[in-house]
């Protein structure tokens, strides 16, 4: 069950680079693609493509490559139902080959553009009001249904998914892992952090979501995104990771109203270099990223995604297809 795979980076590179990175990652052997859903980058210096462009054209030059979103906030800047068709068309174009990732979201992708920044506990109940018309809309049906925040009447997709396309539930934190496990398909969360306990609670949360809910844990995607730099000039790679992900660093960004990609980069202006390499794996040494891919591995994480900050993703890709993720899937 184990799967490699790519998070590529539209906070850092314009949709015709990505294009290119996508191709090289399915040569290079990695098995899916996470993509950030964002309104704006993490820093001013960034990009901020719309991502559903993106994926479609990523499904046409693509053949075996898995595309998802990592992840999408499904409830306030979109209607739930926008989500359903846009997913459904990417599996469409990709012959299935798709997977939707949702989490409660940022201020700073849905504050700009609606003003509305609710309290966590009301996102929530949101965004599980969203997955479950989301997957009513997949039917095919006509669904008219009456929410606490979402109406349709007689709403029916016309163009439908290719096959089913599973929902993983973003958690950074054990408290939300439960409601990630009982009403998605799978779990999303971050690495990086050093106390791997935090990541053992969070699979044990999920896992009794899971079985509450009636589904088996043990058969269920557990992905976890990890920073890496392999392949370029590791430094430079640093740098990058302080020029554009700096913010992201902070939990408060996830927590308070930071809605500019100034604000989110005052908010990382305290995280250096040791601080990235004490989350990262930043190594020109294939042995230390086969050690901290088992690490997750072990806890019981079966998707990982890598992340490399490298200006150069071509070379990253290349390498790490070549030097790093053969010696990872023996491990299976």
């Amino acid at each position: 069950m184990l799967k490699l795979g790519y998070k590529i980076a539209p906070e850092q590179f314009p949709p015709s680079e990505m294009l290119e990175q996508v191709i090289t990652a399915e040569k290079a052997g990695f098995e899916s693609i996470a993509a950030s859903d964002h309104f704006h980058p993490w820093s001013e210096d960034g990009q901020s493509c719309f991502i559903w462009s993106w994926l479609g054209a990523a499904a046409a030059r693509t053949k075996s490559i898995e595309l998802g979103t990592g992840l999408t906030c499904p409830i306030l800047r979109y209607n739930p139902a926008i989500i359903a068709q846009a997913a459904a068309t990417v599996s469409s174009l990709a012959g299935g080959r798709t997977y939707l990732a949702v989490g409660t979201g940022e201020a700073l992708n849905e504050y700009p553009v609606t003003l509305e920044w609710p309290e966590y506990e009301e996102r929530q109940i949101r965004m599980i009001e969203a997955i479950g018309l989301i997957r009513d809309l997949w039917t095919g049906e006509k669904i008219s249904f009456d929410g606490c925040y979402y109406r349709t009447k007689e709403a029916k997709l016309y163009t439908l998914p290719k096959n089913d396309i599973p929902i993983y539930v973003s958690s950074l934190v054990p408290e939300s892992a439960y409601v990630a496990g009982y009403y998605g398909d799978g779990l999303l969360t971050v690495g990086g952090k050093p106390d791997t306990q935090v990541y053992e609670q969070i699979l044990s949360e999920f896992e009794k979501g899971a079985k509450d809910s009636g589904k088996s844990p043990e058969n269920l995607p557990k992905a976890v995104e990890l920073f890496v730099g392999y392949g370029t000039d590791p430094e430079a790679s640093i740098k990058n990771v302080m020029k554009y992900w700096a913010g992201a660093f902070i939990p408060a960004l996830f927590l308070n109203k930071i809605y500019t990609p100034e604000m989110s980069a005052q908010n990382g202006q305290v995280v250096g270099p040791d601080i990235i390499r004490k989350h990262t794996c930043f190594s020109e040494d294939p042995v230390d990223h086969i050690k901290f891919a088992k690490k997750y591995i072990d806890l019981g994480f079966t998707h990982l995604y890598f992340h490399s900050a490298a200006s150069d993703q071509i070379a990253f890709l290349e390498a790490y297809g070549k030097d790093v993720l053969p010696a990872i899937k023996e491990m299976e």
